[in-house]
C-alpha cells in the first residue's frame, strides 16, 4: 500500500470517545470517513450529520466499503466486532481494554497475523509528548510510582477503576519496564459503583523493579502522575501539566560527600493524543509498520489489569 493512499475510514459506537474518533478521522488528511456506526439511531445519525458521513446501524456493512475502523463500542462487543472486520481485512484500532478475556485478546492477535492486518489497541496516554520524549532520560528504573486521580464520572462505571483507569498506567509502566511481572499485590473498594472505586497495586518485576499503582474515580481532584527512579536519577512527568522533570547527579558536590544534584525542566504543548494516535495508525497501515501499542502490549496490559481484579475480588 502507497503511503500516500487515502483510507476509507468507519467508527464503531460513537458515543462520547467513538465521537471523538470519529471528528479525527473525518479531519485527517488521507483519511475518507465513510460511515459510523452506533446502536442508537439517533446517536449515530447526529453525528454521521455532523461529520458529512453515513450511518449503518449494522457494521457488517461496512464490510467492503472501508480499509480501517475504530471500535468504541462497549467492551464487551469488541471481541465479536474486531474478530468479524479483521477476517474481512480491515484493520482494527481497538479501544482500551481490547477484549473482556485473555483468550478473546489472544484470538484477534492470531486473526491480524493470519489476515495481514494492523491491531492496534488505543492506550493513547502513548502518544502523550512527555512518554514520547523519556527515551532521552530513561536507563532502567528500579522503582515507579503512578497516581491517577480523577472525579466521579457514573458513564464510566461499567468496567472497574483498574479498567477504566488504571489500565493507562500499567500498560505505561510494562513498556517501560524490560521485565516479566512476577508479583502482584492488591486492595481496593467500590465506593460509589458496584464496581471497583479506589485501587492501590505493587507489582513486582523479575529484574527487580518495583510499580506502585494508585487510580481512583471518587477523587475531590484530578491528578495524573508518573514517577520514575532510576540509578543516579528521577524523572516526572504530570499529564495534565503536560511537564516532565529530570533530576540527575551532576559535577561537584553540593556539600562535602553530598553531590550536586541537576535538574532540568521540560514543558510541552497541549497535544492531541487521540489525533496523534489515529494518524499513527493510518500510518501503520500504509507503511505496514508496527503499531506503538501492539494486540500483544493490549493483552499484556490486559493480563495484569485481570489478576488485579481477580486479586481485589478474592479477598
Amino acid at each position: 500500500m502507497t503511503e500516500s493512499k487515502t483510507l476509507n475510514t468507519a467508527v464503531i459506537g460513537v458515543g462520547y470517545l467513538g465521537r471523538f474518533h470519529a471528528q479525527k478521522y473525518a479531519a485527517l488528511e488521507g483519511s475518507n470517513l465513510v460511515a459510523v456506526v452506533d446502536a442508537n439511531a439517533e446517536q449515530g445519525e447526529a453525528v454521521a450529520k455532523e461529520l458529512g458521513c453515513e450511518y449503518v446501524g449494522d457494521y457488517h456493512q461496512l464490510i467492503g466499503k472501508v480499509d480501517a475502523v475504530s471500535i468504541a463500542a462497549p467492551t464487551t462487543l469488541h471481541h465479536q466486532i474486531a474478530a468479524d472486520l479483521l477476517d474481512a481485512g480491515i484493520h482494527v484500532l481497538v479501544e482500551k481494554p481490547m477484549t473482556v478475556t485473555l483468550e478473546q485478546a489472544d484470538d484477534l492477535i492470531a486473526r491480524a497475523k493470519h489476515n495481514s492486518c494492523v491491531l492496534q489497541v488505543g492506550h493513547l496516554l502513548r502518544f502523550h509528548a512527555a512518554i514520547l520524549d523519556l527515551g532521552e532520560v530513561l536507563t532502567t528504573p528500579t522503582f515507579i510510582e503512578a497516581h491517577r486521580l480523577a472525579p466521579y464520572k457514573p458513564r464510566a462505571t461499567d468496567v472497574n477503576v483498574v479498567l477504566d483507569l488504571m489500565i493507562h498506567d500499567i500498560d505505561i509502566i510494562l513498556s517501560l519496564v524490560d521485565s516479566d511481572v512476577v508479583d502482584i499485590q492488591a486492595s481496593g473498594t467500590n465506593v460509589l459503583s458496584d464496581t471497583m472505586d479506589i485501587c492501590n497495586v505493587r507489582l513486582t518485576f523479575a529484574n527487580g523493579c518495583v510499580a506502585n499503582v494508585t487510580a481512583s474515580r471518587i477523587s475531590m481532584k484530578t491528578e495524573r502522575k508518573l514517577r520514575i527512579f532510576q540509578e543516579a536519577g528521577y524523572v516526572s512527568v504530570d499529564f495534565q501539566e503536560h511537564s516532565r522533570a529530570h533530576f540527575y547527579i551532576g559535577d561537584g558536590e553540593m556539600f562535602p560527600g553530598v553531590p550536586n544534584i541537576e535538574s532540568q525542566q521540560s514543558q510541552y504543548p497541549q497535544g492531541d493524543e487521540l489525533n496523534a494516535e489515529i494518524a499513527s495508525f493510518l500510518q501503520c497501515i500504509r507503511s505496514g509498520e508496527r503499531p506503538l501499542v501492539t494486540g500483544e502490549a493490549g493483552r499484556r496490559a490486559l493480563d495484569v489489569a485481570t489478576k488485579i481484579t481477580e486479586l481485589v475480588g478474592s479477598k
